[in-house]
């Protein structure tokens, strides 16, 4: 993470028209890949895949994650052609190899639905992105609203004053004072799961919505660190700076995508920034 002068652009706000500090987290986002698009029709038990048609040149460390089916063209289309497709969706990897911060080689895969028009509108639309890059700049632009989808610091197991900050035991209790008081009513004869508990504390997937977005480039050269980011390095791709923070350690994957929950009166101009701190996180 990082901060940044914002103009505060809220009529109302008694800073309107002021420079705010604001804490921003920094964001590697180098494009993704399409590897396939996926048709899928509707039976009696919901949506079925229909098939696939598969890039020719797609990454070879890919092969290391699955199975790539070959001999797949323009004509491999064709099969389709007659078929009531109810959804259209793309089979997308990322490239972790443009990421000199993190040591990781292969792909991740996963599954992005083509949404908007009719469904030979969408079907275009995929034809035309297969085997291409798909960058961030595709879908969201600065000032817009995203929901970022991540895994959180895993924390191992954990007590249940941790875990879920119940008050500590009166210091008469002769036996511990980092438990609960007891498990609950006689009836009914099991343990609810209200009750707070120990265990699994963190490494939990979680969707933080409506994050604005503060800034994107190119070069990370314009946000870097003196020394770099501690436990990263220096950003090469393209970047994002997303407003508070996110879920997740350093060098986790993150997923961004479309609001949801977006509200209806959402300011989406793009940010006036004066400044972002390029200093030493290191004390240097």
């Amino acid at each position: 993470m990082t901060h940044a002068f914002v103009v505060d652009k809220r009529v109302k706000s008694t800073t309107s028209g002021m420079e705010l500090q604001t804490p921003v987290t920094v964001i590697e986002v180098p494009p993704m890949r399409i590897a396939a698009v996926r048709f899928y029709e509707n039976t009696i038990l919901g949506l079925k895949t229909a098939g696939e048609v598969w890039a020719q040149d797609v990454d070879i460390l890919l092969s290391k994650k699955l199975n790539v089916p070959k001999n797949h063209n323009e004509a491999s289309f064709e099969r389709y052609s007659g078929l009531d497709v109810e959804d259209v969706r793309v089979i997308a990897y990322t490239q972790p190899k443009l990421v000199t911060g993190v040591p990781k080689k292969v792909p991740e895969i996963m599954e992005l639905r083509i949404g908007g028009g009719t469904i030979p509108q969408r079907i275009a639309y995929a034809k035309g992105i297969l085997g291409k890059e798909v960058k961030i700049t595709d879908f969201a632009l600065e000032g817009a609203l995203i929901d970022v989808i991540a895994i959180t610091k895993g924390k191992g197991f954990q007590g249940v004053t941790k875990r879920w900050g119940v008050k500590l035991l009166s210091h008469r209790n002769s036996k511990h004072r980092r438990g609960i008081g007891n498990l609950g009513p006689k009836r009914p004869g099991y343990v609810r799961g209200t009750v707070p508990q120990a265990g699994q504390m963190g490494y939990h997937q979680r969707t933080e919505c409506n994050k604005k977005i503060v800034k994107m480039g190119a070069d990370g050269a314009d946000i870097n660190p003196k020394g770099g980011f501690i436990n990263y390095g220096e950003i090469r791709n393209t970047y994002v700076l997303i407003h508070v923070s996110v879920p997740g350690p350093t060098k986790r994957l993150i997923r961004l995508r479309d609001a949801t929950r977006a509200p209806k009166k959402a300011n989406t101009a793009a940010p006036e920034i004066t400044y972002v701190s390029t200093e030493s996180k290191q004390g240097a």
